[in-house]
């Protein structure tokens, strides 16, 4: 893909990032994680004012130093996956199959994160 691509890419996820620094129910790392990923293929530069980005900077290079999920951030993602997931036992109408297949990756993805560390080792 060129450069150009991943460079806008990079952008739409920072400017989703910075939304959701704003919106309670948009998360805001996992958008700039995004972003980093995409600005390490395309410029060297938004990379790294990213990176060192005095707000935004932290949880970013914490989570690629040590790999941490803040603990508010494990309550609100795993209580979302909860919430969805009775939301759409109660509004659609899927087979047992398939509630059973969305709970058994929802229950993955909330053990991943729960499995994190919450503070870097130093803390």
């Amino acid at each position: 893909m060129p450069r150009i691509v991943y460079l806008l890419i990079g952008c739409v996820f920072v400017g989703l990032g910075f939304i959701g620094a704003f919106l309670p129910l948009l998360p805001t790392v996992p958008f700039l994680l995004l972003a980093l990923w995409c600005f390490a293929r395309s410029s060297q530069r938004f990379h790294d004012w990213l990176y060192h980005h005095p707000r935004f900077g932290p949880p970013l290079r914490e989570w690629d130093q040590h790999g941490v999920i803040p603990v508010r951030a494990k309550i609100l993602s795993t209580a979302m996956m909860a919430v969805s997931m009775a939301i759409m036992l109660a509004v659609t109408d899927l087979s047992a199959w398939a509630y059973g297949g969305i709970a058994a990756v929802l229950l993955c993805v909330s053990l991943y994160i729960l499995s994190r560390p919450g503070r870097p080792p130093d803390r």
